[in-house]
């Protein structure tokens, strides 16, 4: 597996990848899906976007990075995660965390912090805990599920 930045002519499996979460409704807050326009925007807009790629050159997985906020603020980094349905439990997340670890610390960023990680999550919770995040806390019903129901969101951070 190769993780490295992404380039235009990823943008359709990335595409694909990020809107399986989406379209699940349990892990991302965003509700619409993105197509090849809005995909390419949404991409081009992040301080840095890389992709999983497997033995056969297709995108596996991905993650985007950009400032957690603004002004005082933006030395903190957020950053999503997404592993194609089909390949999850092969340690793609864990290398795509850890890549953007380093690429955040490389871009002057002192902290990524996750503002939102579902509390159901369970596989990410145990991953971001393994690699030394620290928990924030607990929202309660701070996020909406595809069904309509509310779960809790955790926050966490890591400093770089």
């Amino acid at each position: 597996m190769q993780i490295r930045q992404y380039t235009s002519q990823d943008l359709p499996s990335m595409i694909s990848i990020w809107n399986e979460v989406v379209e699940e409704g349990v892990a991302f807050p965003q509700e619409e899906k993105l197509d090849l326009v809005s995909g390419r925007l949404f991409f081009e807009t992040q301080s840095y976007c890389a992709v999983s790629i497997d033995e056969c050159s297709n995108v596996v997985g991905l993650y985007i990075l950009h400032p957690n906020n603004v002004g005082r603020c933006s030395q903190l980094a957020n950053s999503s995660y997404v592993v194609s349905s089909s390949r999850r439990g092969q340690g793609i997340g864990k290398a795509l965390v850890l890549d953007s670890l380093k690429v955040a610390k490389d871009l002057g960023f002192l902290i990524l912090q996750f503002n939102a990680v579902v509390a159901t999550n369970e596989h990410a919770r145990r991953l971001y805990e393994r690699l030394g995040f620290r928990s924030l806390g607990i929202i309660p019903k701070g996020f909406r599920l595809k069904n309509g129901l509310y779960e809790d969101i955790c926050l966490y951070y890591y400093e770089l």
